[in-house]
């Protein structure tokens, strides 16, 4: 046999051996990675029955914890603005007309109760003062003269008749001064401011206005040489106990009938939003308003180191009704899907985990209220949820 027929016949065996290999590793190998991807992604989810399966691996990032029962309280929230407590606000006046001679406090300060204000030169303390010292004169001199007719009558020389008109007349003088003492003592001089005056004959016509709270100086407009007068607005000064503060609310017309006086709040702002101020409501209006349809409600909000300021804006919370005990799970536990079903993903052994659409409820501290879905005891996934979410999303959608 030649050499040429000998290479021809070496290239067909070569070929029968090659298509002999190839046709036994189609058998025997399997499906390409092309083929086997797709299977292998739906094998660990079933979409029909709502559940999926995940690796020992991947259940070692998970955590699972029990739905358990919590206490919920039944809250309502609304948004406000703080005030003055305008029970504790007060409008300085002076109780007599007068030119402010002096002041002694600016917007700002803190006064003790009694603490003055500001003085004025009040002519009705004058004409007052000089009564009190004409009083006084007729009282030494009817005294005087009491004395002496008494001493007559003892030597013969004058008669009982002058000795009873003076002795009215010294009576009528002695209540004169009485009342002249008390009408000086209306402008808060003390008894002895009034002897002093008496005594060195001399009148003090500056009266001191003082302090009728403890608090803080929120407005001033006395100045002095500003002539003032009783009840006449504005106020030279207003002062205000800054120890409480209104939160002043208009709450929806629905949420209305779930408000009670003496309810809990909680109130925060934002120029301190770590810190919580607390009160309880203390007025519901009586009506709504006809426009917005709206009910206000105020409520005294404690803040012994004066951080709230009239105007701020305030988010309060109010609990409307005791804890109530429900089925709760932690808040990452719970996905709310495209269609905004929120669903859980319950599990026995940690490596299947079958999604549940469940009803829920307030959030609280971390924790979701869980209304209809989910049993106390069962464990769901909480690290991780999103991701059986998307792992069962994709299922779905692949």
């Amino acid at each position: 046999m030649s050499s040429r027929l000998k290479r021809a016949g070496y290239a067909a065996a070569a070929v029968a051996a090659a298509s002999l290999t190839g046709a036994w590793l189609l058998t025997h190998a399997g499906p390409s990675p092309a083929q086997s991807a797709p299977t292998q992604a739906k094998a660990d989810v079933n979409v029909e029955q709502q559940y999926l399966d995940i690796t020992e691996k991947q259940a070692v990032a998970f955590k699972v914890m029990p739905a358990e029962p919590r206490a919920f309280k039944v809250l309502k929230n609304a948004v406000g603005s703080i005030d003055f407590n305008q029970n504790m606000l007060v409008q300085a006046f002076t109780t007599n007309p007068g030119r402010i001679v002096d002041t002694t406090f600016n917007v700002g300060d803190q006064v003790n109760k009694g603490d003055t204000l500001f003085t004025i030169d009040s002519p009705d303390l004058l004409q007052a003062e000089s009564s009190l010292l004409a009083a006084s004169g007729v009282l030494e001199l009817q005294t005087r003269t009491l004395a002496r007719v008494k001493q007559l009558l003892k030597t013969g020389g004058g008669a009982q008749k002058d000795v009873d008109q003076a002795t009215s007349d010294q009576q009528t003088a002695e209540g004169n001064f009485k009342a002249a003492r008390d009408a000086v003592r209306i402008f808060g001089k003390t008894d002895a401011e009034i002897d002093r005056i008496v005594a060195d004959r001399k009148v003090d016509s500056i009266l001191t206005v003082p302090s009728p709270i403890s608090g803080q100086i929120v407005a001033r407009n006395a100045a002095p040489g500003l002539y003032v007068q009783p009840g006449n607005a504005p106020a030279p000064y207003t002062l205000a106990d800054l120890t409480t503060m209104w939160m002043v609310a208009n709450v929806i017309e629905t949420d209305a009938p779930a408000y009670r006086l003496g309810q809990p709040v909680e109130v925060t702002v934002p120029a301190y939003p770590e810190d919580v101020f607390r009160g309880h409501v203390t007025t519901i209006g009586l009506n709504l308003d006809p426009n917005s349809h709206r009910l206000l409600v105020r409520s005294v909000v404690q803040d012994p180191h004066h951080k709230l300021r009239a105007g701020m804006l305030a988010s309060f919370t109010i609990e409307t009704e005791g804890p109530k005990l429900s089925v709760a799970v932690p808040s990452d536990a719970v996905v709310r899907e495209g269609d905004g079903t929120m669903t859980v993903w319950v599990t026995t052994d940690r490596r299947r985990f079958e999604r549940r659409a469940v009803k829920t409820g307030l959030t609280q501290n971390g924790w979701l209220q869980i209304l209809a879905g989910l049993d106390p005891g069962e464990q769901v996934a909480s690290t991780g949820a999103i991701f059986l979410s998307n792992k069962f999303a994709n299922a779905i959608t692949g």
